[in-house]
């Protein structure tokens, strides 16, 4: 359990961020930009590419069980391929923690070669956590 108020730490079960380097998918509505700003000295996001998106499923997605996510496995789930799948992501057009029998975080390794900055630091000040924007995409390539 992390040292943090009892609102943050509702809030990041909320986002099924239970662990460290845990990631998930979410969308820009204003209800989960709230919750972003509410977490945002413990947590850190931007806006990922459907390249990178389709990393994190294709590589560390996993079904309940804990099965890797597979072409016949997108099938089961309504979809004829795994690029349909993500783009049904990226579009908003369906939630990744929506997805029956998925898990709806991802579990990635620390980044490769470390931290850049202070983890403690907002992004904007030259640490890690807060609001990255674009460079989120480099992040998550280091991870996983």
């Amino acid at each position: 359990m992390i040292a943090a108020s009892r609102d943050v730490r509702a809030t990041l079960k909320m986002l099924n961020m239970n662990k460290n380097y845990h990631a998930v998918l979410i969308d820009d509505r204003p209800s989960y930009l709230g919750m972003l700003k509410e977490v945002q000295n413990y947590v850190t996001w931007g806006e990922a590419t459907k390249e990178t998106v389709r990393m994190l499923i294709e590589k560390r997605g996993r079904l309940l069980g804990d099965k890797r996510i597979t072409e016949e496995s997108v099938k089961k789930l309504g979809f004829n391929s795994l690029k349909e799948l993500v783009e049904a992501i990226y579009n908003c057009s369906i939630s990744y923690n929506k997805l029956q029998g998925v898990k709806p975080f991802f579990r990635l390794h620390p980044p490769s070669k470390g931290f850049k900055g202070k983890v403690k630091k907002s992004y904007r000040a030259g640490g890690e956590a807060g609001y990255r924007g674009k460079a989120i995409n480099d992040l998550i390539k280091r991870m996983v």
